[in-house]
């Protein structure tokens, strides 16, 4: 889990910030109106033949909507089978529902598919975790205090750092993450190296190891150790061993692109603090603005998919993937903890779930699972806002006994 303390920085930052932080911050949102209001009747004749396995969800989900988010689409797996449901609209415009297939942005989750490579790279010998980032990135985290002699690759899966996060920079927010900034920039290139920079520009906030503290910088840099490391790009080695060998069809990088592959619904966010009621589209930004930290785009089922072969052991042998549950606690949130690329989070009624929760201009995704991967539940947000209603609907699907179990 992770936080922010500011409102110019939610824009972006506050999709990977955690399912509780998230919570926290947006606990003031207003709802809509207009088109959204209507989408809880469209909803229900979407769902009507499925929701009958998992009504405590479809129920947090119906009422995520009914509070102002505009679309939801989730899939659930569990010893029921596959259970699908899409609820409210998919476009504002057009009022075309969301749809169970959807493709979207999912932020943050695309640490997990680092991560996941950088542990396969480790079982093959081709790096440690307690590697400094400096063998691998020579002369790039230097100056204002910042060393990489002194951070290994653990310490970026994990957010023990200690290294600046560039969202968090006043006049990069400024330019690419709210208002007109946003809306004048989206279509900007940017590379890798040129955020760390702005990150690097800053003292670090504390030590190395200290603390966990979520900062996207250590996202960018282990990207470009994974491609330091593989001498071709991140998005290649990903593909290679992820995304074809589990048959993710619906699982690409955009790159340089700005269009979202069909289906796929609209993105919506509220970039204007001064302005809460405007929603703006933003479904269409450049993909490099947050390469290698948050640019992959997915559905609900290949998340599921991932996330499955990744707990069940069929992506990393059995001390890769002991390395990657191994979590440090995050004082800022008692009861989650973070590890290399995943999150594990007591739920409302005692149990433990582990999670990764992402998002970027208009998406908010949460990937929830147990242990064993048996029990899993992926839902999608078509706005970065409602996000008070996230933690309600995995508890729902978590704590609530299934259709029929009564």
């Amino acid at each position: 889990m992770t936080m922010t303390t500011t409102t110019r920085r939610t824009t972006r930052r506050r999709t990977k910030a955690g399912v509780v932080a998230l919570a926290a911050l947006a606990m003031a949102a207003t709802a809509l109106t207009g088109p959204a209001q209507a989408s809880p009747a469209r909803a229900a004749r979407d769902t009507a033949s499925t929701a009958a396995g998992h009504p405590a969800t479809q129920r947090a989900i119906d009422a995520a909507v009914a509070a102002g988010v505009p679309g939801i689409t989730a899939e659930a797996r569990d010893a029921g089978g596959v259970w699908k449901t899409a609820a409210g609209v998919g476009n504002l415009k057009t009022g075309a529902p969301r749809g169970k297939n959807d493709r979207f942005r999912i932020g943050g989750i695309t640490n997990t598919f680092v991560a996941t490579v950088l542990l396969q790279m480790e079982a093959e010998k081709k790096l440690s975790l307690d590697d400094s980032v400096e063998r691998h990135l020579p002369g790039l985290v230097t100056g204002h205090g910042n060393d990489g002699s002194r951070i290994t690759v653990r310490q970026l899966l994990n957010h023990t750092s200690g290294l600046f996060d560039y969202l968090a920079d006043a006049d990069y927010a400024a330019t690419y993450l709210s208002g007109d900034g946003f809306l004048q920039h989206r279509y900007d290139t940017l590379t890798p190296r040129s955020r760390i920079g702005v990150a690097l520009s800053h003292e670090p906030p504390f030590q190395p190891g200290v603390r966990h503290w979520y900062s996207t910088t250590n996202d960018v840099l282990a990207a470009l150790v994974l491609e330091q490391v593989a001498g071709r790009p991140y998005e290649d080695e990903v593909r290679r061993r992820i995304i074809n060998p589990l048959g993710l069809t619906a699982t690409s990088h955009p790159g340089t692109g700005v269009r979202l592959p069909q289906p796929s619904g609209r993105g919506y966010s509220r970039l204007f603090a001064a302005q809460p009621d405007r929603i703006d589209d933003v479904t269409e930004m450049n993909g490099s603005q947050a390469r290698g930290n948050g640019d992959i785009i997915s559905s609900a089922a290949d998340l599921n998919r991932f996330y499955e072969a990744l707990m069940r052991g069929r992506l990393l042998p059995p001390q890769q993937l002991r390395a990657m549950k191994t979590t440090v606690e995050n004082p800022d949130f008692p009861g989650s903890s973070y590890g290399l690329g995943i999150e594990r989070l007591t739920t409302s009624c005692g149990s433990t779930v582990w999670y990764h929760d992402g998002g970027t201009f208009g998406w908010i995704t949460v990937s929830a699972f147990t242990e064993d991967a048996r029990h899993q539940l992926t839902y999608n947000y078509n706005a970065n806002w409602g996000a008070e209603t996230l933690l309600p609907i995995l508890n729902a699907e978590y704590c609530e006994p299934p259709a029929g179990s009564r």
